[in-house]
């Protein structure tokens, strides 16, 4: 009996221990704005909240952008916007509530398009770290793990063949660190003169995977993920999940008194 108790106890110690650890709430937005919209949402979602059942996190998941109020998003230690594209805001109110969010410390995971939503919004293209300009075609092609130590790419091969869209931006925010890059000569030569336009300066290699403290908030962001079939693909998943874990790591605290901007396009205080 006494064996039995104790069992019990560290088996409910330990269980407890662990979701303390881990156990933090995410908001999944999957809005579109006028235009493309990828077929990759359901799947992206559908493999965050499986994530969420296995790592032991809260998965909420909307389309509506009345979710972008301030005590709403204190809930969040991270908002995940999967392939989001153009503008994804009603109100310019909801825009600077996730500014509000962001400056009081949040946590922001984009995922493949994300560099081509809101792209009339200076803040916003600065917090993802570039806007989208033009991928090439889907294609296998080589990128590149520059930085194997990082959390969100441990498991990551340091040369990764990976068949998706390679993604090219354009105002690259020059505080991002780039932890994967897209080499960009193994791309299909057909498309050289188009490759050669939006790399821009940029020689053989450009950014695929970056992350950044900006402005009191903590953002990572991946281009890769075009495929519907990259939602069960354990190198990409692994790479995804460890992205969202590393920026929840990151956020200590939802503090509004630091949120300062009174709009949208406020200028930047560095």
């Amino acid at each position: 009996m006494r064996l039995t108790t104790l069992f019990l106890l560290f088996a409910f110690a330990t269980s407890t221990s662990f979701a303390q650890k881990t156990s933090y709430s995410v908001l999944v937005y999957t809005k579109n704005g006028p235009g493309y919209v990828h077929d990759n949402i359901s799947s992206a979602v559908a493999a965050i909240q499986k994530l969420g059942v296995e790592k032991r996190f809260k998965v909420d998941v909307s389309d509506n952008p009345g979710v972008f109020e301030e005590q709403n998003l204190a809930k969040y230690k991270v908002i995940i916007f999967t392939s989001t594209n153009n503008d994804v805001f009603d109100t310019d109110i909801q825009r600077l509530a996730f500014r509000h969010y962001i400056e009081a410390g949040g946590g922001f995971v984009g995922v493949h398009s994300v560099t081509g939503t809101e792209r009339k919004w200076d803040w916003f293209k600065m917090m993802v770290g570039e806007t989208f300009t033009w991928h090439a075609k889907f294609q296998p092609f080589s990128v590149i793990n520059i930085d194997p130590a990082h959390p969100s790419l441990k498991g990551v091969p340091t040369k990764w063949t990976k068949e998706d869209e390679c993604y090219f931006g354009a105002e690259l925010y020059p505080g991002i660190k780039t932890l994967l890059m897209h080499d960009v000569s193994t791309l299909d030569q057909a498309q050289k003169d188009l490759i050669t336009k939006h790399k821009g300066i940029y020689g053989r290699y450009f950014p695929a995977a970056w992350t950044q403290h900006f402005q009191g908030g903590h953002i990572w962001v991946t281009t890769l993920g075009h495929a519907k079939e990259n939602y069960q693909e354990p190198v990409y998943l692994n790479h995804l999940w460890q992205g969202i874990n590393y920026i929840a790591g990151q956020v200590k605290a939802i503090d509004y008194s630091k949120a300062t901007s009174k709009g949208r396009d406020e200028g930047m205080q560095f």
